[in-house]
């Protein structure tokens, strides 16, 4: 079911395509430790599909192995996509450190929908994809399982 609350430019197919064939760094905001969590589930394919995975969340130090940072500042390379899985009061904010950071998107997963976060990073100079699971969407076009 389609969300009315999302602005259909930030659900552009040829802009999903692209990031997804394109992207190769992931930068998850809010992943979870949790593996019943959806963010613990599309971070492991990410890194099963063989994208480099920045965890982000400061009550983490490490997942699967990887190095977990607090920040979006402290991940120590550019990423492609900023993946959020927090909550949409709290996209503004990683929005606008996803612009600071030089990221080429934000991807606000399934059920994230914040207009204002979307049009701070689009003017920021970044692609968005709004209310979309990037597993899904990467699974559609790239068809790895």
């Amino acid at each position: 079911m389609q969300r009315t609350e999302t602005d259909p430019r930030w659900q552009d197919l040829a802009v999903i395509e692209r990031l997804v064939r394109e992207s190769r760094t992931v930068a998850v905001v809010g992943l979870s430790p949790d593996p019943s969590r959806p963010s613990h589930g599309v971070a492991r394919y990410l890194v099963r599909a063989g994208l480099t995975v920045y965890p982000v969340n400061p009550a983490l130090t490490s997942w699967e192995g990887l190095t977990a940072y607090r920040t979006l500042a402290e991940v120590p390379n550019p990423v492609d996509i900023v993946d959020v899985f927090r909550r949409p009061q709290y996209a503004v904010d990683v929005a606008a450190q996803a612009v600071a950071a030089g990221a080429g998107a934000l991807w606000l997963q399934l059920g994230v929908i914040s207009a204002a976060a979307a049009d701070l990073a689009a003017k920021g100079g970044l692609d968005v994809v709004m209310d979309r699971c990037l597993a899904v969407e990467h699974r559609e076009v790239v068809g790895w399982s």
